[in-house]
């Protein structure tokens, strides 16, 4: 079983580089590109621990998103 706990304990520093550096909408392109790349894991250079990065990354814009879609749909109503 995966302990994603774990996995997020040792990438939280890479994350929060990550959060800080690139752009709102380019973190969820660098997730989604991320996690295509973890597709690809029986390479040599990508592998599957980018996945959980990719969705770690992307989760960042994600919470965004819904918190908007939900205000807007709050205000229609």
């Amino acid at each position: 079983m995966i302990r994603w706990a774990a996995i997020r304990d040792k990438l939280r520093p890479v994350l929060s580089r990550i959060y800080a550096k690139v752009p709102r909408g380019g973190r969820f392109v660098l997730g989604l590109l991320l996690m295509v790349g973890g597709l690809f894991g029986f390479l040599p250079i990508l592998g599957f621990w980018m996945l959980p990065l990719g969705i770690m990354v992307a989760s960042f814009d994600v919470r965004l998103f819904w918190r908007w879609w939900s205000l807007r749909r709050r205000n229609n109503r």
